[in-house]
C-alpha cells in the first residue's frame, strides 16, 4: 500500500517525459527573437504607413468609408506610438542618453506619419462636406509640426479657405 503511494512521487521526480522530439532552440540571428522589430508585426512605423497606404488605395476605388477606417487606424496607432516614444524619451532622460536619442528621432518620423494621416482625413472630411470635423485635425498638424513646415503652413491654408481662420501667415 506505501508502495502505491510513491508511484504519483516518482512520477513527478524523475517524470514521464519522453526524450525524443525535443526542441533545441539556436539562435542564427539574435534579431529574430525581437518580437516588434519585424516589419509585419502590429506596433510599428510601416504598419501606420501600411494603414495610409490602404486608405490611399480605397479613394482609388472610390470607397471613402474605408479609406476613413484606415485613416482613422493609422491615426490612432500612430498616436499611440508617438506617446510610447515621448514616455520613453522622458524616463531615460539623464540615465542614457542614447535612448532619447532614439526615441526622439523615432517620434519625429511617426510624428510626420501622423501629420499625413491628419492631413489626407481632413481632406477626406472637406470633401465629404464635414469641415467641422476637419478643423481640429488641421489644428493638430499645425501644433505638432509648427507653422513654418510645409504641413503646418498647408493646414492654415486649409483653414483659410474653410473660412475658420482670416489673417494670411507670412511665414
Amino acid at each position: 500500500m506505501k508502495f502505491l503511494r510513491l508511484i504519483p512521487i516518482l512520477f513527478i521526480i524523475f517524470g514521464n517525459f519522453p526524450y525524443k522530439n525535443l526542441v533545441y532552440a539556436e539562435i542564427k540571428n539574435p534579431k529574430d527573437y525581437k518580437v516588434l522589430s519585424n516589419e509585419s508585426k502590429k506596433l510599428s512605423i510601416s504598419n501606420v504607413k501600411y494603414f495610409i497606404d490602404q486608405g490611399d488605395k480605397s479613394i482609388t476605388k472610390g470607397d471613402i468609408d474605408e479609406a476613413k477606417a484606415s485613416y482613422l487606424d493609422a491615426r490612432k496607432l500612430a498616436k499611440q506610438l508617438a506617446s510610447f516614444y515621448s514616455d520613453l524619451n522622458s524616463s531615460f532622460k539623464g540615465v542614457d542618453a542614447r535612448i532619447p536619442k532614439e526615441m526622439q528621432r523615432k517620434g519625429k518620423k511617426i510624428l510626420q506619419i501622423l501629420a499625413t494621416s491628419n492631413e489626407r482625413l481632413a481632406s477626406l472630411y472637406i470633401k465629404t462636406e464635414e469641415p467641422e470635423v476637419a478643423v481640429p485635425l488641421l489644428i493638430e498638424n499645425i501644433r505638432i509640426m509648427s507653422p513654418n513646415s510645409s504641413e503646418g503652413r498647408k493646414a492654415y491654408e486649409t483653414l483659410i479657405q474653410l473660412g475658420f481662420v482670416e489673417t494670411k501667415y507670412k511665414g
